[in-house]
């Protein structure tokens, strides 16, 4: 009992930390805990009125009878501090990992619940039943209003665009054209979804190209784009690849050839959530880099390095 009060009280601590903050930004969709207490290892996050809750997998000890039980136990303290029913509480199992690779396709299962949540104004799709991920992740919510407040009038390109959330971020701020590129028609599909729930319907202005990025790149004519978003898995060896992807022996590859097909003073946003990376600025040819991850930082990953981010100009 007496680990479940300590559980108790710091989830309650966090949850009233955030949950005031949010109210005071108006942000509806945050993470609420992470790992806090190394024996209740969960991630939550809160998508409006419901809650995502993913065990990260261990060895714990126990038998499946005693593991449910304790887990029971740690629902029922979630309930009672977060509000949230338990028939709204969305519970995963998943392996505790440092990057999004391969797997980031891999269906998990097939209940298909969608439903809608907003942030900063805009629509977003997301299940948090069927595939690893929920279909937004919430530490790049600074970084997408950054590319909004940076997109009116530009020719933007959003590569490895899961499920679009920069490119609705980057149309909502007045693009004149995006083009979202993904090897999963999966992601392609919710990308494109997601523009049309936020009423951005037009094809003319706005692509979806399904593509290696790695060989999509080479195929671009200089100059062609003022505005990249790039947010690469750490590792990727997907049969549909001519070549796998590791992202800090292939960083510099990337980063130069987008920047060959950005106008001169345009800028490239880099992301990568591998905690481990090193970026090489002097093999990259830009004119300016600038490490913005702290900039970039929500209030619900305070102190929780979750993804290194770059803003790099041509």
């Amino acid at each position: 009992m007496e680990k479940e009060t300590m559980f108790s009280n710091r989830l309650g601590k966090v949850y009233k930390h955030r949950s005031k903050q949010a109210r005071r930004t108006n942000v509806s969709c945050y993470r609420i805990y992470d790992h806090d207490l190394p024996e209740f290892p969960f991630c939550i996050e809160l998508y409006e009125d419901k809650l995502y809750l993913a065990e990260y997998l261990r060895r714990h000890g126990m038998t499946d009878e005693e593991h449910d039980a304790w887990l029971g136990g740690c629902l029922k303290i979630i309930t009672e501090i977060t509000g949230i029913a338990p028939e709204n509480i969305y519970i995963r199992q998943r392996k505790r990992m440092s990057h999004r690779g391969d797997d980031q396709y891999e269906k998990m299962d097939t209940k298909q619940e969608f439903f809608t949540v907003s942030e900063q104004g805009l629509k977003f799709l997301v299940n948090l039943t069927d595939y690893l991920d929920t279909g937004l992740f919430l530490d790049h919510r600074i970084t997408r209003q950054q590319v909004r407040e940076s997109s009116e009038g530009k020719n933007v390109l959003n590569l490895f665009c899961y499920t679009g959330s920069f490119s609705v971020y980057a149309a909502a701020g007045g693009a004149k054209t995006v083009t979202s590129v993904d090897l999963s028609k999966t992601y392609l599909n919710w990308a494109e979804d997601n523009m049309v729930i936020n009423l951005l319907k037009d094809k003319e202005k706005y692509r979806f190209v399904h593509a290696d990025v790695k060989q999509y790149l080479k195929t671009l004519q200089p100059d062609s784009f003022d505005l990249v978003i790039m947010d690469p898995p750490t590792f990727s060896n997907s049969k549909r690849m001519k070549d796998f992807l590791d992202i800090q022996r292939d960083h510099v590859e990337l980063l130069n050839d987008v920047l060959s097909a950005v106008t001169p003073g345009g800028t490239v946003y880099f992301s990568t959530n591998f905690t481990k990376f090193i970026l090489d600025e002097p093999a990259i040819k830009a004119t300016s880099i600038k490490d913005i991850t702290r900039n970039t930082t929500p209030f619900d990953f305070e102190g929780k390095l979750k993804r290194w981010c770059y803003k790099i100009i041509k």
